[in-house]
């Protein structure tokens, strides 16, 4: 049987063994150390323990798990963000930032949250912001405020408050999920007692493609995450999978079998008939876009084995990009086009890679042995990735030097197929 691990319909026969909390609760756990880290102090926010939430230990965990901060214990007493701290103490703790904030309960039954960061080492006040917040979404106002820590400090933007994507299967149900960033406050987007796989955002953060076999054979559907309405797009004869957006959330790439082997179309986002993109007697699948449109990545075993390709949007100047093993699959690239990930069997193992795209560059970013399905985050700073550790599948992060990784696992069982979802406009 040819190349099995890209043809995700007979994966999905192994990928679940165990049933995970309904709830898909995570826990997160972060290893390893970078080369450059913040030492960052986050106090306890005045007033927090009278809400549903631990304000300043979500907005640590975020820190920790971009790789780019490290924590430093600073007792700070009664400070919030009213005060205006002694920055000298703490720059003797080791601290080069400070988030000082408070959490508030209004009239309303909302919650008023406020936070300032400070520049230890500067001396400088960088600011901080209010947010007037549902219970429920205090969360969101946490992550809020790490996004706008990271960006202060390191200059690019944070992915904190956006979104990810995955799959799990509880008894014979299967369920698609979305959550925030860190794996936490998910909502079941579907169940279903069939085979969910290949979630995909689109770029606008307002939908998800996704294939589902409830029809017995799989078919894709695009999906309103805000609605719950969902759309039949490709029900043609044969296999219909691997759907990867356009850049202008307008079209899917996708790979049918309607007219013999595994070949890749374009098709329009709301259904019609879709478009051969190559004519090719080899199986080509797993379909990607450029972030500027420009270009599918895909992959192939026109060449003898599952290898990566390029070509333009048009199915013009086909180019092998992998040359180093004999088995890579699964493209990701990231949005500022510099990088993509990639998995490679290297030795019988799985292994998540990464390639520089101008220099082809490579890198082996895990010691895992059954690495799956890699999605950057829209910084482009982190790589979102699922894999087994001590015989159960989680869902990891890591940084893209390979040194910082953080594990997202289900309390009771196994999570599989994330997709990071784009950055989002909210007021």
């Amino acid at each position: 049987m040819p190349f099995i691990a890209f043809i995700k319909l007979l994966l999905l026969c192994v990928a679940f063994a165990c049933a995970p909390s309904s709830h898909a609760q995570f826990r997160v756990d972060v290893s390893g150390i970078g080369l450059t880290q913040v030492p960052i102090s986050v106090s306890e926010f005045r007033g927090q323990s009278a809400s549903s939430q631990k304000i300043s230990e979500i907005i640590l965990a975020d820190l920790e798990r971009s790789g780019q901060f490290r924590s430093v214990n600073g007792a700070v007493g009664s400070l919030d963000d009213t005060s205006l701290p002694n920055l000298s103490g703490f720059r003797q703790t080791g601290a080069d930032a400070l988030v000082l904030g408070s959490v508030s309960a209004l009239a309303d039954g909302r919650f008023d949250v406020r936070f300032r960061l400070w520049d230890v080492v500067k001396g400088q006040d960088f600011g901080g912001q209010s947010y007037a917040v549902a219970s429920a979404d205090l969360r969101l106002a946490a992550h809020r405020i790490s996004d706008y820590v990271y960006e202060k400090l390191t200059g690019d933007k944070g992915v904190f408050s956006t979104r990810i994507a995955y799959v799990t299967k509880a008894g014979q149900r299967y369920r698609l999920w979305v959550a925030d960033a860190d794996g936490e406050n998910a909502q079941a987007a579907l169940t279903s007692p069939e085979p969910i796989i290949s979630p995909s955002w689109s770029p606008d953060g307002n939908q998800l493609a996704y294939v589902s076999f409830e029809s017995r054979k799989p078919v894709i559907y695009v999906h309103n995450v805000g609605t719950g309405k969902r759309q039949l797009v490709a029900n043609f004869k044969g296999s219909n999978s691997a759907p990867a957006w356009s850049p202008d959330s307008k079209t899917l790439a996708v790979t049918l079998s309607r007219e013999g082997g595994s070949q890749l179309f374009l098709l329009n986002a709301t259904g019609g008939e879709p478009r051969r993109l190559i004519q090719s007697g080899s199986i080509d699948t797993e379909p990607v876009f450029s972030a500027d449109g420009r270009n599918i990545y895909f992959v192939s075993d026109r060449g003898g084995g599952p290898q990566i390709y390029k070509m333009s949007a048009t199915g013009q100047a086909i180019e092998r990009i992998t040359f180093t093993g004999n088995y890579n699959i699964s493209p990701a690239l990231s949005q500022d086009g510099r990088w993509m990930a990639y998995i490679s069997r290297v030795g019988g193992a799985f292994k998540l890679h990464l390639m520089e795209i101008e220099t082809g560059s490579i890198r082996e970013l895990t010691n895992s042995v059954a690495d799956e399905n890699p999605s950057f985050a829209p910084n482009s700073k982190l790589v979102i990735y699922a894999t087994q550790e001590q015989g159960r599948e989680a869902l990891m992060t890591s940084t893209l030097d390979g040194k910082v990784k953080a594990r997202l696992s289900g309390q009771n069982g196994d999570i599989r197929e994330p997709d990071w979802g784009p950055f989002l406009n909210r007021n």
